[in-house]
């Protein structure tokens, strides 16, 4: 199979031999045409223009102006989306088929060179799928995801209300998505599955198979929009570097997750989170029954044999095929096979998931299944045995928070009057599982939820130990872009991330076992993390770096601003309106924060909590040695670090995320080389004890005692 165009052209052509070493047989390699005439003509204005026109009008109640400007938004996305699908599959099946006088016969370097000659084809194809003024029609991230969400949907149902087109709203009931919504083939399901529940099975058979056969035409459309430009996370393309065959394994990788993740995207209703489940198998599913109820014995039993490729252990279906057997006769079932296409489905479906899961486990990179019916051996082997622990982890820490909320029962009958306050308390309060560490201030001494200080994290000389590192590794402005002063201009800014400090001490450059101490320090505010707040599901890293910030003594006089402004970590706060919105480019994927000090002796450098107004101040936290501040990343937490105005404040910044399609792909790399490094000894230097029986921190705490 040839792959997408991963690399511009300019590159390949300047990587490639001369193409005239290929055998004399070959056809002469020239460009492909583009697109053949009779694509659909291309809006008169760009699907952005007519729905911030529908946005605007809906925001000053012009309900029938939204009606036509988000309607003509729909169809205008659908015709630049049509012609971009259509150009890319017919470069995919003009270019398609295998090399010319490829073979064993050949050497290695020809396959290869034959193969890229391929993909240079293709991409010479693909570039004339662009309209000619591609600016104008090209949606940004953002927007691109409100119509996936299919947002334009969430204005139009209001605006259509607003009209009085009240007849809508009559025939459907509450909380019914209309079918006008609907992509086609969960429009036919949907009809088919009623027909099915109203006993008419040849009219579920007929809405069924509509469905089947456009949900194929639209699993091609998403799976050739996946083929776009690379999609690098945040600003990692400012430290990017991979050579030719890992540069195309990322972008491939990227890819193929983006087709697999089709699945999701079909069986998404609008309006509802979570997708149909099993969406496609459960087709067949249906309509074997409603074959079986019509008297077609032969396509029950083709569809029962369809939906045991992807569930070849069903009890129930293995016994309708028996029986369906039966009636027919062995010698008339026996040569019925499943669908031609579904196995074609199946099979394509079970290779990317191999290669994806392959990437996670050898190069890190995240990949979250989108269906239940996978095999478990196509996962490997390392790979599962990690999914494992985190499943009994997960399930370990399900069962605490079962006895925790049976103490809460107990508690909120005794104490009535506090019922108010105790889930926000109550829930946090965990085990710490270190020894030598204890709560100092929790959620109710810090005037919050989901807060908490602790010290006694590390000891004096790893606090210096650790210093010692940074200065000694860092690199101006790391985490940041390269940037000295990136949040004021009255301090310098340094940090180095765990992996390059393991990598360092490989190369001798810093101490091997000071890079280690940090990989360990990183992994020991994790845990407490879980424990402590209790969380039901593993904890991911999201970021981590370990940075010092130093005044700059001249430009200290008559200072005013923060060391770090008022911010949340996972919205972009607006503190005049007391809003955060959840939305690019903030992390929002980000569900835990951490703060691991290293130093107290400076001056300022504070760490406070604020309200949303990003003023009113409910907290403050005086760094030390071996002190962690932990909150969760929300809305609930506004924070900001106010001016060091002397010396420097050093500290270890974690982000966690509970979402492990967004965990910290350098965090991977370095678990690998903490292995290779160090093999069984990992996690040596941290101890954890047994977990503690004493009732939760934020019930034994008050605030005389902090």
């Amino acid at each position: 199979m040839a792959l997408p165009a991963l690399l511009s052209l300019p590159l390949l052509l300047l990587l490639l031999p001369p193409l005239p070493l290929l055998p004399r047989a070959a056809t002469p390699l020239e460009p492909v045409p583009g697109p053949v005439p009779g694509d659909p003509p291309l809006p008169a204005q760009s699907p952005d223009a007519l729905f911030a026109a529908g946005a605007e009008a809906y925001t000053r109640g012009d309900w029938p102006t939204v009606v036509l400007q988000m309607e003509r938004a729909l169809r205008a996305r659908a015709a630049v989306r049509s012609r971009l699908v259509r150009c890319r599959l017919l470069c995919a099946n003009g270019t398609a088929g295998p090399a010319e006088g490829t073979g064993p016969q050949l050497e290695p370097v020809l396959r290869d060179l034959l193969f890229f000659r391929g993909l240079l084809r293709r991409a010479a194809c693909l570039r004339g799928c662009g309209p000619a003024a591609p600016t104008r029609y090209r949606l940004g991230d953002e927007l691109e995801r409100e119509f996936s969400k299919r947002s334009p949907y969430n204005y139009l149902q209001v605006a259509y209300f607003k009209v009085r087109h009240r007849h809508r709203e009559r025939e459907r009931p509450r909380g019914e998505v209309p079918r006008s919504f609907l992509i086609p083939p969960q429009s036919e399901f949907r009809l088919g599955v009623r027909f099915y529940t109203e006993e008419q099975p040849a009219a579920a058979i007929l809405h069924l198979e509509k469905a089947l056969e456009e949900y194929f035409v639209a699993d091609a459309e998403c799976r050739a929009l996946c083929e776009g430009p690379y999609d690098y996370e945040g600003y990692n393309y400012l430290e990017y570097n991979a050579d030719l065959f890992q540069a195309i394994t990322d972008h491939y990788m990227q890819v193929l997750s983006c087709k697999q993740g089709c699945v999701t995207e079909l069986a998404s209703p609008p309006g509802q989170d979570k997708p149909l489940e099993d969406f496609l198998p459960s087709h067949f599913n249906y309509l074997q029954f409603a074959y079986y109820n019509n008297g077609n014995y032969e396509k029950a039993i083709e569809c029962a044999k369809t939906y045991l490729l992807f569930f070849p252990n069903d009890e129930v279906m293995n016994q309708n095929l028996a029986y369906y057997t039966a009636v027919l006769g062995e010698n008339l079932a026996g040569p019925i096979r499943p669908r031609e296409e579904i196995q074609a489905y199946h099979q394509r479906s079970l290779m990317e998931k191999e290669l994806l899961f392959f990437s996670y486990d050898v190069f890190g990179i995240p990949f979250v299944d989108p269906d239940t019916w996978t095999p478990e051996e196509v996962i490997p082997k390392r790979l599962r045995e990690k999914q494992k622990v985190e499943r009994e982890t997960a399930a370990r820490i399900s069962e605490e928070i079962g006895n925790l909320m049976k103490e809460i029962e107990t508690l909120v009958e005794e104490k009535a009057k506090e019922s108010a306050d105790m889930s926000k308390f109550i829930r946090e309060g965990g085990p710490l599982v270190y020894e030598g560490a204890s709560v100092t201030m929790n959620s109710k001494a810090l005037n919050g939820s989901q807060r908490v200080v602790v010290d006694g994290v590390l000891s004096a000389e790893e606090c210096w130990e650790l210093q010692r590192l940074t200065n000694a590794a860092a690199s101006a402005g790391d985490g940041y872009r390269g940037k000295t002063s990136p949040h004021t201009p009255s301090e310098t800014f340094y940090g180095v991330t765990v992996l390059k400090a393991l990598k360092l001490g490989q190369e001798g450059k810093v101490p091997l076992q000071s890079a280690y101490l940090y990989y360990n320090v990183t992994e020991k505010v994790r845990h407490m993390m879980e424990s402590y707040f209790r969380l039901e599901v593993p904890l991911h890293f999201s970021y981590s770096h370990l940075v010092c910030r130093t005044a700059i003594d001249e430009k200290q006089e008559g200072r005013s601003d923060n060391s770090h402004e008022v911010h949340v970590d996972n919205c972009i706060l607006n503190a005049e309106a007391l809003v955060c919105l959840k939305e690019p480019p903030a992390y929002t994927f980000r569900d835990y924060s951490a703060i691991l000090y290293l130093n107290g002796d400076f001056e300022g450098g504070a760490f406070y909590f604020t309200e949303l107004d990003a003023k009113t101040e409910t907290a403050e936290v005086q760094p030390q040695c071996g002190r962690a501040l932990g909150f969760s990343s929300g809305l609930e937490n506004p924070h900001g670090v106010k001016a060091v105005t002397k010396g420097q404040r050093c500290a270890i910044a974690l982000w966690f995320t509970l979402d492990p399609r967004h965990s910290e792909r350098e965090r991977v790399q370095a678990d690998d080389l903490v292995k290779m490094l160090f093999g069984a000894e990992e996690g040596g230097l941290l101890q954890e004890t047994e977990p503690q029986q004493d009732p939760p921190a934020a019930l034994a705490l008050g605030k005389d005692e902090l």
